[in-house]
């Protein structure tokens, strides 16, 4: 935990820094955008797009991979499904493919400051085998607090994930530099975060040869940052890069000694995506 509050201070202290040196810049800082009035209709998005590796906290599930995720939005409302389909370096039962549903409601407290947003996401992997120490579905409610001041906003999150049993806690703040004569912005985001599963998988056969509970946990964060161009008034072209790692991350089966997870490793990760909004 050490660790991960120094990192947490670290990435304040870097969100700090970088909104001293863009208004010395003389850049327009992201102002909240003024609350629109609930829909009548809803609205899909459509967003294809290719990532170099396929990092999840802090764990490397995957090489390069096709991601793309469709979503419905009606006012506070929500509702989506992620896919990951990789195309190299496949993980036998874990990425080969990945189907994420999803959703979210945002209930407004303070006009464009504070909100709370409770949500879901259902994990599941339709060629995973349990032999193979693998779920093929894990369920994880979960709840956000976002909060936005001097143009940073501050999202702390908690899951809860009802298959591998455990929490998972996490810190991201988000910063938006504009520039207007480009026409487009830079679009910063770092996380840092925290988990803990006693039911990481399927029982597995410990050294004493006693099916016993997997046990997983460590830390991770990540930095990034991305550029979105507007392509037609209802479409974008968006191109990001990202470093993410995890560490102390083991694994423990049983009454076993704690094993280093070798998938928690640190890459960087370069995704290009189109969002089509109809």
């Amino acid at each position: 935990m050490k660790v991960l509050f120094q990192t947490l201070r670290s990435l304040v202290g870097l969100f700090l820094l970088m909104r001293m040196l863009a208004l010395q810049a003389q850049t327009v800082p992201a102002a909240p955008v003024p609350g629109a009035p609930v829909p009548t209709t809803g609205s899909w998005v459509f967003t294809p797009a290719v990532a170099s590796q396929y990092m999840f906290r802090g764990a490397r599930l995957g090489g390069p991979a096709f991601e793309p995720s469709l979503e419905y939005d009606y006012g506070s409302l929500a509702v989506g499904v992620w896919n990951n389909t990789p195309l190299k370096d496949k993980v036998v039962g874990q990425s080969d493919p990945e189907f994420d549903f999803y959703g979210s409601y945002t209930i407004e407290v303070i006009k464009d400051t504070l909100s709370w947003q409770p949500g879901y996401t259902i994990y599941t992997y339709p060629n995973a085998k349990q032999a193979d120490g693998f779920y093929k579905a894990t369920y994880e409610p979960n709840l956000a607090l976002n909060y936005t001041v001097a143009g940073v906003k501050f999202t702390p999150k908690i899951y809860y994930d009802l298959r591998l049993k455990g929490p998972t806690y996490e810190l991201t703040a988000a910063y938006t530099v504009l520039f207007t004569e480009a026409k487009t912005e830079l679009d910063f985001t770092a996380t840092a975060g925290t988990f803990k599963w006693t039911s990481a998988a399927p029982d597995q056969i410990n050294s004493l040869g006693q099916p016993s509970d997997v046990k997983n946990y460590g830390n991770y964060w990540l930095i990034g940052v991305s550029a979105p161009f507007q392509v037609t008034g209802d479409s974008k072209l968006s191109i990001g890069w990202a470093y993410t790692k995890g560490s102390d991350n083991f694994v423990k089966v049983g009454t076993d000694g704690k094993v280093p997870n070798s998938a928690a490793v640190g890459r960087g990760v370069m995704t290009v995506s189109y969002t089509r909004t109809f």
